[in-house]
């Protein structure tokens, strides 16, 4: 049975990020982290009525670990203090909205875990918005598409987490293309495992994806991506404003990457963050590799005590449905 944690055990951390005078009136964990718990916790005497702590304890990450991992692979488990400070960062200095940051906590003399203390954006997700005022989500969206455009635009001849890039480190492969194939087949042998019709078509999708991948031409340059946006990773504040979250996958690679996962999250409303001049050989790709990550990796998920199991498989489920509709295009 895993542990979580409370407003009590986080009041140090909360008092050191608003100071002593701040008043715990109560916690909440967030619904939908699997890799670290999000806690609302509710204050008195502060100037904010609360903050949002992030902890990477142990018992807070659902994800099975990975055998003999390279943490340097851009696609290794983004998770931590230290990706999400680089991330933060990063974001911060090109002007694009991430929560403010109030404090930052590895010492373990507070807390046994890594912790940090965010502004609480009490705005909701863009997700929501999209449902209840789709005219106010409209306009977050196009700020939203202006975000991106400034990161998509911060160009580095090298690949990889910007945490691993800040401190000298290098990603592993030698290309954006030939990792998102080798993953994909990585991703196909499990899925074909796991799932029947995966299995039955295994092959057609093993040679689809090498034809795909050979039609790719080489690449010297790439952007600065957050790796996993969805309208369930964009706050919006009081204001109307987007607010990233969920960042610590913040990367330099191949832009398509990101798009396709935009088009797969947003549907209907992604013409609003589509732009001209996308590589079509290397979206071609990236959709049918994508498609199969979100068979694998949710079925990964639930050999595990993952607890909201059943949207877990419906994702894998229309992902396979999708994975072999791309065989007939």
């Amino acid at each position: 049975m895993r542990q979580f944690t409370d407003g009590e055990a986080l009041s140090e951390i909360v008092h050191e990020a608003l100071g002593a005078g701040a008043r715990i009136a109560g916690a909440d964990r967030l619904r939908g982290g699997s890799k670290k718990g999000v806690y609302r916790v509710h204050t008195d005497g502060s100037r904010a009525a609360s903050v949002i702590v992030y902890s990477w304890a142990k018992a807070e990450n659902f994800w099975p670990a990975a055998e003999a991992a390279d943490a340097a692979h851009p696609f290794a488990p983004a998770s931590g203090l230290v990706p999400f400070l680089a991330a933060q960062r990063r974001l911060d200095g090109l002007g694009v909205r991430v929560p403010e940051l109030l404090l930052a906590d590895d010492s373990r003399r507070r807390y046994p875990a890594d912790v940090a203390v965010v502004e609480d954006v009490a705005g909701g997700t863009l997700e929501a918005l999209l449902k209840t005022d789709p005219a106010r989500a409209s306009d977050a969206l196009s700020e939203l598409a202006a975000m991106l455009d400034v990161m998509h635009q911060q160009h580095s001849r090298h690949y990889g987490r910007v945490d691993v890039l800040d401190r000298g480190g290098a990603a592993s492969g030698e290309s954006c293309e030939r990792l998102v194939l080798e993953r994909a087949l990585q991703d196909l042998a499990e899925a074909a495992e796991r799932d029947a019709r995966i299995g039955s078509a295994a092959a057609s999708l093993h040679d689809r994806l090498q034809e795909l991948a050979a039609r790719v031409a080489p690449r010297a340059q790439h952007g600065l991506i957050h790796g996993e946006l969805g309208p369930d990773h964009v706050l919006v504040d009081a204001a109307g404003h987007p607010v990233l979250i969920d960042i610590e996958g913040l990367m330099y690679f191949d832009v398509e990457w990101e798009h396709v996962f935009l088009q797969l999250r947003f549907g209907d409303q992604y013409p609003a963050l589509s732009r001209p001049g996308l590589d079509p050989a290397r979206l071609d790709l990236y959709m049918l590799a994508m498609r199969l990550s979100l068979v694998a990796g949710p079925l990964r998920l639930l050999d595990g005590d993952f607890p909201h199991r059943a949207v877990m498989q419906e994702i894998a489920e229309h992902n396979a449905k999708e994975a072999l509709a791309l065989l007939t295009q």
